[in-house]
């Protein structure tokens, strides 16, 4: 079974974490029946060099604004321009399958702001959320979602 192929961000580690997380749960779920699917995991910085996707892709993206309330001041997103740019390239939004997106609930409208922006503006379904380096829970929800989304 083809795994499932992830595009992500991480800024101060917190996706990157979790998503090692997921790809470990993945992993465990396929020794116990290797129907389940794995994770594969691509991380996209400024330094990434765009390339044209060929197989579908979900992607995980943080918030990070420049202050204001995130509705109708403040909402210039910072820092995940790079993973926006090359979702964006050629042909890779069409492959775009859901975008899972994290934050502190603390920043309530703010909360998963970039990732609901993503889905709006790359006509892709917000699939999930999750606080910050979420949870085990959260990691098994997930795993879930993409598999039924897959």
């Amino acid at each position: 079974m083809k795994p499932i192929k992830i595009l992500y961000i991480s800024i101060e580690g917190n996706t990157r974490s979790f998503l090692k997380n997921l790809k470990e749960y993945s992993e465990s779920m396929n020794s116990q029946d290797d129907s389940n699917p794995t994770i594969e995991l691509k991380e996209i910085s400024e330094q990434t060099d765009f390339d044209n996707e060929v197989d579908p892709f979900f992607t995980f993206v943080p918030t990070y604004l420049n202050g204001g309330n995130g509705i109708d001041n403040g909402v210039k997103e910072l820092m995940t321009n790079a993973l926006g740019e090359y979702i964006d390239y050629g042909n890779n939004a069409r492959l775009l399958k859901g975008v899972i997106g994290s934050g502190n609930r603390n920043f309530n409208e703010q909360y998963c702001l970039t990732a609901r922006r993503y889905a709006e503006k790359f006509n892709a379904p917000f699939l999930a959320d999750y606080e910050l380096r979420g949870t085990g829970a959260d990691v098994e929800r997930i795993y879930k979602i993409l598999v039924d989304a897959k």
